[in-house]
């Protein structure tokens, strides 16, 4: 799931109640993590927080409030692939056909349904979660497409009905006040949003000639380039690349970065089968491959910005390793583009 999105999701924890200490244990939980659209959360533990959200508001509400929270512009670029479309039609079709950039592409099936005078976007969530969560989140769904499509029409748009899977809630409110209609069916099939045709038909008024073109490249390249933080481990190895980068590497900053206590994570290193040491000498090692490999500085720079004491150490490193010196590595890893997937001697 982007970062964008699980912003807009912690943002209403917050708004709730919930402190960060609630879920920034939580695998690529970190702040850094969140406010760097580089990164792609893992929904296990997005759906932690929605399931910590249930625990303390009617699902009803917290659609409603992920609505509010998701201004335009809150998901990226995403957002403006409605507004840049020649018609809302298209900009929601196209903004569908890239929902992966902002969702788990796993977790939902969308489809954009022209019937005559009616249009309707359905929305599954097929994935195993608990009733209220699931409920939330498709519901949040519908709520968001009209609010975008809204926002392109640059006036409210009323949908013709709503279809929701959910059980009736006591209180109809939120959802009446939300989709500006009381014609919302529950417990039906599918979770659903239909409009008039002619309202999505429209030329939008924000349209630019060529410019939905650019959007959806930018849109692809950023997914393809995406890190996606799949557990625990991967999130602590990022903690350790970055550091490494700003040479404020050790235990104590990065079980800070991960708000952790040292002893807490030496025990979480333990629990996935390796130790502190193994994971900088990794990270050390992934960091001299791509040095030799892309660059040509000098063994003794090399080993400044790794963290060695000197070419030495470095070189005692790199043939452990590979069972080669620095230099033999470099050629080899030049020569074949492949190469920068060697496998290093058992440790």
């Amino acid at each position: 799931m982007s970062s964008a999105l699980s912003r807009v999701i912690v943002d209403v924890a917050a708004d709730l109640g919930i402190a960060p200490p609630g879920y920034a244990h939580l695998s690529g939980m970190a702040p850094e993590y969140l406010n760097d659209d580089l990164y792609r959360i893992p929904v296990v533990s997005i759906s932690q927080v929605c399931e910590q959200l249930a625990t303390i508001a009617p699902w009803p509400e917290v659609a409603a409030l992920l609505v509010q929270r998701s201004q335009q512009g809150a998901l990226g670029l995403w957002d403006y692939l409605i507004t840049s479309a020649p018609t809302l039609l298209e900009g929601i079709q196209e903004a569908i056909s890239l929902l992966s950039v902002v969702a788990d592409p796993g977790t939902l099936v969308v489809d954009v349904v022209e019937n005559g005078r009616q249009v309707t976007v359905s929305h599954l969530c097929p994935t195993g979660y608990g009733y209220e969560v699931s409920w939330s989140r498709r519901t949040y769904a519908l709520g968001l497409y009209q609010r975008r499509l809204s926002e392109a029409a640059c006036s409210r748009l009323v949908p013709v009905h709503v279809t929701l899977t959910a059980g009736a809630p006591p209180d109809h409110g939120p959802l009446v006040k939300m989709f500006g209609t009381q014609s919302i069916e529950f417990e039906a099939p599918t979770s659903s949003i239909t409009f008039l045709a002619a309202d999505l038909q429209r030329p939008s008024p924000y349209a630019q000639p060529g410019l939905s073109t650019l959007l959806r490249r930018q849109v692809e390249q950023n997914l393809a380039t995406a890190i996606p933080l799949h557990s625990w481990l991967d999130t602590f190895q990022a903690s350790v690349r970055a550091l490494c980068s700003q040479d404020d590497l050790s235990l104590a900053a990065v079980a800070q970065r991960m708000a952790l206590s040292p002893r807490t994570l030496q025990r979480r290193l333990d629990k996935c089968g390796t130790t502190w040491t193994d994971q900088v000498e990794r990270v050390r090692r992934e960091q001299v491959v791509a040095l030799l490999r892309d660059t040509d500085l000098s063994i003794e720079a090399i080993a400044t910005r790794t963290g060695y004491a000197d070419a030495r150490a470095l070189r005692r490193a790199v043939q452990r390793w590979y069972g080669d010196t620095p230099g033999t590595l470099r050629q080899a890893l030049r020569d074949a583009p492949a190469a920068g997937e060697l496998n290093p001697m058992p440790l």
